[in-house]
């Protein structure tokens, strides 16, 4: 079975991450969405409402569980026997992210391969970030995210 592992923060998930998620489903037999737990990093959401909205939007995706861990992500990845960690790309400057995380991920195990896919024309400017900022200043942006996430933004 191939088993690849999405992490993030998806603080909230976006219709991009969607869109990086449907594809990668059609490659990968399993796939675990890997909600991040940074004890550093100031969240909109908890954890455990990101993977609630992750697994609402995803209920139709059989091959798609949801998780959250508070660790490296390889570690994750090794222990749930998982040989891909799959990541979008959006622009250069989100290549120059990757490829350092890529990096440090293969200093830690390089069993793990990551695997990348581009985001859809229409989806390259989508972010969480950028979402919530929408947000914050009256912007309806029910075309971006899931229902999922329009419910616990009202």
């Amino acid at each position: 079975m191939k088993r690849a592992i999405y992490p993030g923060s998806f603080d909230p998930i976006t219709n991009g991450h969607l869109d990086i998620l449907n594809r990668a489903a059609q490659v990968f037999d399993e796939i675990i969405v890997l909600v991040a737990v940074n004890p550093n990093k100031k969240f909109n959401f908890s954890p455990e409402d990101r993977v609630a909205m992750i697994q609402e939007a995803t209920k139709d995706m059989k091959n798609v569980k949801v998780d959250f861990y508070d660790g490296l992500t390889v570690k994750y990845a090794k222990a749930h026997d998982a040989k891909h960690l799959i990541r979008g790309l959006r622009a250069v400057t989100d290549f120059e992210y990757e490829f350092q995380l890529a990096s440090a991920n293969e200093y830690v195990d390089e069993s793990i391969d990551m695997v990348f896919f581009m985001a859809h024309g229409d989806k390259t400017f989508i972010s969480s970030s950028g979402v919530m900022e929408l947000v914050r200043n009256g912007v309806d942006v029910s075309k971006l995210v899931p229902e999922s996430v329009i419910k616990r933004l009202k």
